[in-house]
């Protein structure tokens, strides 16, 4: 990369991002307020202290993302409290917002049972309301709702900060030499070192990985969030991995956060081999195949000599060439088939993490997790060997995996 390849601080998007959050966090908060603080009817100085606690809660993870781009060192000491309290807050607003539903619902069904009752009823048999056991009903249940999302939290940073697990799929593929029958590819992703990821944790991440002994190792994006001054430290263990056919990279949307040309200067020197919308050859017991790469969706916006280009990334590729695309997000997978890919290796949408950013992490995408065939090209779609903000996964496990490959039942047809 040259000196005319800086990237762009482009604050407009910064401004955009944080607001929207901003607002999201501002509704989500007022309601959990409104809804649980509000009838509590604490007294004082305990409904000062709960309405301080809340706005603490909110506050932190705000003031968390301007400090890292600003005084990043100055956001480690309340990095866990600023985190694990949005995760907390976040199941508390689900499960309120799902129990007021419900009791809507349920209200508005037993209203019009009364209605319908009354109007044919004496007098004397009216149903009369009964706003003590309303009450009791309402105070109960925000008392469920509490103690559900500190379990919920609690088992949810078991998963998170658990040993990835070792997810291993087979991918058959159509027109593989022989020769590369069992070749194997290690997929990490989405490490997101920094906040509450840090040294210990990707050192077991790289340990687990040496043990698989993989032909070629696959970095899909999402090293890092933070600057290479503040985090160098911490990833630094990557550059331990190695792999008998190299260890190749392609850029997340985070990449482009916090400074995309010198975590590229940094991925190279821990030893991997960036793809910038290009291809290599790997070559293996005699034959080979093209591992190609593309830049993430958004890196245009931040950087304009990076716009995905999959057709540059196969420029000089014979056409009977077995074809893997690395591609952080799974959206690729249109245009990759178009193109002739076999098999496409993405991650970027953390399995959903856990409820209900799964739906977040959806939107846009053709598939969540899991190995998928769409229209003859192969896509496996990583859960994350990390995570993402709250240090909590629910029902998305992190994982490394190892991608076999196969020889297709077809290609002798």
């Amino acid at each position: 990369m040259n000196g005319e390849q800086e990237q762009k601080s482009n604050p407009a998007m910064y401004i955009i991002w944080f607001t929207i959050v901003f607002l999201i966090l501002s509704l989500g908060y007022a309601y959990l307020g409104w809804r649980l603080i509000a009838p509590a009817k604490l007294g004082s100085p305990w409904n000062l202290l709960a309405w301080i606690a809340l706005a603490v809660l909110f506050i932190l993870p705000l003031v968390s993302t301007v400090l890292m781009r600003y005084y990043e060192k100055m956001t480690d000491p309340f990095t866990w409290i600023a985190y694990v309290g949005l995760g907390f807050i976040s199941f508390m607003i689900t499960l309120l917002l799902t129990r007021d539903i419900i009791w809507l619902v349920w209200s508005g069904l037993g209203k019009g049972y009364i209605l319908v009752h009354d109007l044919f009823a004496a007098p004397s048999l009216k149903s009369p309301a009964d706003p003590v056991r309303r009450e009791f009903l309402l105070q109960m249940s925000n008392l469920v709702v509490l103690g559900a999302s500190a379990a919920l939290t609690t088992y949810g940073m078991y998963e998170a900060r658990r040993k990835p697990g070792i997810v291993r799929i087979s991918v058959p593929i159509k027109g593989l030499d022989p020769d590369l029958h069992g070749f194997s590819i290690v997929q990490i992703t989405d490490i997101h070192a920094g906040l509450t990821v840090r040294r210990n944790w990707i050192e077991t991440i790289v340990a687990e990985v040496q043990k698989l002994s993989p032909d070629l190792i696959a970095f899909t994006g999402d090293l890092a969030d933070g600057t290479v001054a503040h985090l160098s430290a911490d990833v630094e263990p990557f550059g331990a991995l190695q792999a008998s056919a190299g260890k190749y990279f392609v850029t997340g949307n985070h990449e482009y956060f916090t400074g995309v040309m010198p975590w590229l200067e940094e991925i190279k020197r821990l030893g991997f081999d960036v793809l910038i919308n290009e291809h290599r050859v790997i070559r293996h017991n005699g034959c080979s195949f093209v591992l190609a790469g593309v830049t993430d969706s958004i890196a245009e916006h931040f950087l304009p000599q990076h716009k995905p280009d999959l057709e540059a990334s196969l420029r000089g590729v014979p056409a009977a060439a077995v074809r893997i695309l690395l591609a952080h997000q799974p959206h690729t997978l249109y245009q990759a088939n178009k193109l002739g890919f076999d098999l496409v290796i993405s991650g970027h949408t953390h399995g959903g993490q856990f409820f209900p950013w799964n739906f977040a992490a959806a939107i846009g995408q053709p598939y969540i997790s899991g190995l998928h065939c769409y229209n003859g090209t192969w896509i496996y779609v990583s859960r994350g060997t990390g995570y993402w903000g709250p240090p909590v996964r629910v029902g998305a496990r992190s994982e490394i995996t190892v991608i076999t490959l196969e020889q297709s039942i077809n290609n002798k047809s």
